[in-house]
């Protein structure tokens, strides 16, 4: 639909179409503008009030005579904001208004004039609660896309970081950020993943990222192993963009959805680099064997324990001390389902509580349910070993994904002894190795396809490369 020259139509339309008289928070104002009629829209609580001011400070002066003829002559000389915009479309206007931008129409134009005064409501960009590390920066993503372009922006001062903004979702309109830089980038996955953006057909991007990904890459939902990398971090999210990758944003989201990621890019953490060499390998290397530990620990247990009597002098320890009153396969099941709940109710607990519950939750579940002969001790031993090692990545998909793998290798074992401890580990490598990354590529690369030198460089942490001037 074209905009009318006359101010009044406009302005009655767009009163019907949103519904000024019901939704409170859309503001109109009608001004008087060298002679003609003006009316501003915008959104209360949206909008930078003292720029909004200025501006209109800055048009008392404007006479009849100094009025141009075109909308595009007003905006270039009485419009002395850096964000300006004419628009000629009723659903873009509608859109750009609900996102926070100041529309004007003015008696005599056909276009819409914008102003980009926007302010949203944000918390600050703190150390992020789940990525933290020992050394390092202490800023993290936050839910306003800008502030977090602004965050990568400040790590990397090269004119080919480039940033293209898309949009997803019929209802909601979500802003999204592909976050590269020219010539390291893959040309094919970018464009493939621009082209998938463009021809989505959802709604609204209700869960953020996660809605995201699952549009963009459908494929084999059933394997629990994560496609993307997630990062709160702004450092990481740079330090990916820098090696080839690209970088999805989306508005509302605190984190950074990284393209295309392996399983040990998804291990990989920032502590790794900011440490010397050798600490870093120490690091990197330890949370590897704890990821192993925490996937195979219980249900080898489970094996020897079925084959107790055989067990050799060197292993005695591993046996049950007291009686069991609970087979064992049950014990740990149980406490699998149990410590997801405990998880659960620690996140909906108030802070204030969390401390002495957690203290009163480990005495009743540790002490007392071991005295009352639901668990042996040994269970409950290798269980809190199997819990904490399941923190020593930051990855909520990939323990989660270790937890069901586990759990199928339990179940697995307790029905088929040997035989299915064998099916469950070759199932759990399965899943892992016939895993593909949004590219197409290898989940295990550089073990598959093998590459000595970059097997070297996911391993060993070495030293970062340096390039002297003039090189």
């Amino acid at each position: 639909m074209a905009f009318s020259k006359v101010m009044t139509d406009n302005l009655e339309h767009f009163q019907k179409l949103m519904n000024t008289d019901k939704n409170f928070d859309v503001v109109y104002r009608v001004i008087d503008l060298g002679g003609r009629k003006a009316c501003l829209f915008f959104v209360d609580g949206f909008t930078k009030d003292e720029v909004l001011l200025k501006v209109l400070q800055s048009w008392w002066s404007i006479g009849a005579q100094d009025m141009p003829e075109d909308a595009h002559a007003f905006s270039k000389k009485y419009l002395p904001y850096g964000e300006v915009g004419l628009l000629e479309r009723e659903q873009d206007v509608a859109v750009q208004l609900l996102t926070g931008i100041t529309c004007i129409f003015i008696d005599g134009y056909d276009k819409c004039l914008t102003l980009d005064c926007r302010t949203y409501p944000a918390r600050g960009v703190g150390e992020p609660e789940k990525d933290k590390v020992m050394r390092g920066s202490r800023d993290g993503f936050v839910e306003t896309l800008i502030f977090n372009t602004a965050l990568i922006r400040r790590r990397i001062r090269d004119p080919k970081l480039t940033m293209e903004i898309l949009s997803a979702g019929e209802s909601s309109h979500t802003d999204i950020a592909v976050c590269y830089m020219e010539g390291r980038a893959d040309e094919n996955l970018l464009q493939g993943i621009k082209k998938r953006i463009r021809e989505l057909h959802v709604d609204a991007l209700t869960m953020n990222q996660e809605s995201l990904a699952e549009a963009i890459y459908p494929h084999k939902w059933y394997n629990p192993f994560p496609k993307f990398k997630f990062s709160e971090r702004p450092d990481t999210a740079a330090a990916c963009i820098l090696e080839g990758n690209i970088i999805i944003l989306v508005d509302n989201s605190p984190s950074a959805m990284v393209l295309p990621s392996s399983v040990f890019d998804i291990i990989e953490e920032a502590d790794d680099y900011y440490f010397p060499p050798v600490t870093g390998t120490y690091l990197r290397l330890s949370r590897m064997a704890a990821s192993v530990l925490c996937l195979l620990l219980t249900p080898v247990w489970l094996l020897l324990m079925q084959h107790a009597d055989a067990l050799p002098p060197w292993l005695e320890f591993t046996k049950l001390a007291d009686q069991t009153y609970v087979p064992l396969i049950f014990q740990l099941l149980i406490l699998e389902f149990a410590i997801d709940g405990l998880r659960l109710a620690a996140v909906n607990t108030p802070s204030m509580l969390t401390t002495p519950l957690s203290v009163i939750a480990g005495i009743v579940l540790g002490e007392y349910s071991v005295k009352s002969g639901w668990f042996n001790s040994e269970t409950m031993l290798y269980m809190a070993f199997v819990t904490i090692a399941n923190y020593s990545q930051s990855s909520f998909e990939l323990g989660y994904a270790l937890k069901f793998m586990r759990v199928i290798i339990l179940i697995l074992t307790s029905m088929f002894d040997v035989w299915g401890f064998a099916a469950g580990v070759l199932l759990s490598v399965c899943a892992i190795v016939f895993n593909r990354t949004i590219a197409g590529k290898s989940y295990v690369y550089p073990l598959i396809p093998f590459s000595w030198p970059e097997v070297k460089k996911r391993f060993l942490r070495g030293r970062l490369p340096v390039e002297k001037k003039g090189a």
